[in-house]
């Protein structure tokens, strides 16, 4: 495991477990600073790591020349969390080609979030974007 150095994402201290560049797992353990008031993960935290994790697996298959941008999150709180929490998130080789060949474009990126009893409190949409990196 190595940790994600984001700006927001230091806070957090979230995780990547593990990546093959096609899919991408976080991690971020249920601490004192991610808790809300009833002790679970904090409902910005995970969508943080649901936004991380499809972003950097979207980040790691576009060129260098392409900036990556979130475009629509839906996020559904339908159950509490219990303990620490993964988000596993993918991208079909349809979706590559699409980030390799596109001047811009757009995909709506899978991902899963699970707490420690494998459920999934959170239900989510990642829509990420890319456009040409502007020549300075």
């Amino acid at each position: 495991m190595f940790r994600y150095k984001g700006k927001l994402e230091g806070t957090t201290k979230i995780q990547i477990i593990d990546t093959d560049l096609q899919t991408v797992t976080f991690f971020v353990k249920n601490r004192s600073r991610v808790r809300n008031h009833i002790g679970q993960v904090h409902a910005a935290t995970m969508a943080l790591l649901a936004e991380s994790a499809t972003g950097f697996v979207v980040g790691l298959n576009l060129p260098s020349n392409k900036l990556p941008l979130i475009k629509s999150m839906n996020l559904k709180y339908v159950r509490r969390s219990v303990g620490s929490m993964k988000a596993l998130a993918w991208v079909s080789d349809e979706q590559i080609e699409q980030m390799q060949t596109l001047e811009r474009g757009d995909i709506m990126v899978p991902v899963t979030v699970t707490d420690q009893s494998n459920e999934e409190p959170i239900v989510c949409e990642m829509n990420w974007a890319w456009i040409e990196k502007q020549k300075s």
